[in-house]
């Protein structure tokens, strides 16, 4: 394989068009705003659920939360996971993780204090 980034660069172009991938940094303004935008996305929804774990562990109240439901989004976090590390998709791989991390904080606070 070859050592320096200059090299790499024409092999990873190189097979972007050989598996018929578009091209990075795309050329079209709101695909590269996209994918730009998708790591700021893929840390602040998970994030979003902090008052929601902060409500279970600080105040120690999980009244109305369902432990099932958040337990099923548990499961489908990994799959998600799963399909990032499979794909090699560092967005899918960041956010399935950190929904794992929080869904896991509320369904075994709900557990607890529910």
């Amino acid at each position: 394989m070859i050592q320096d980034g200059h090299g790499l660069h024409n092999f990873h172009r190189r097979k972007r068009i050989h598996q018929k991938h578009e091209p990075y940094p795309h050329p079209d303004n709101l695909k590269r705003f996209i994918d730009k935008a998708i790591l700021f996305v893929c840390i602040a929804g998970p994030l979003m659920t902090i008052p929601q774990v902060f409500k279970i562990w600080i105040l120690r109240n999980a009244t109305g939360v369902s432990a099932i439901s958040w337990g099923a989004y548990l499961v489908f976090a990994f799959f998600w996971l799963m399909y990032g590390i499979l794909h090699k998709e560092k967005p899918i791989i960041i956010n399935s993780s950190l929904w794992i991390i929080l869904e896991a904080l509320v369904v075994i606070g709900t557990l607890m204090y529910g």
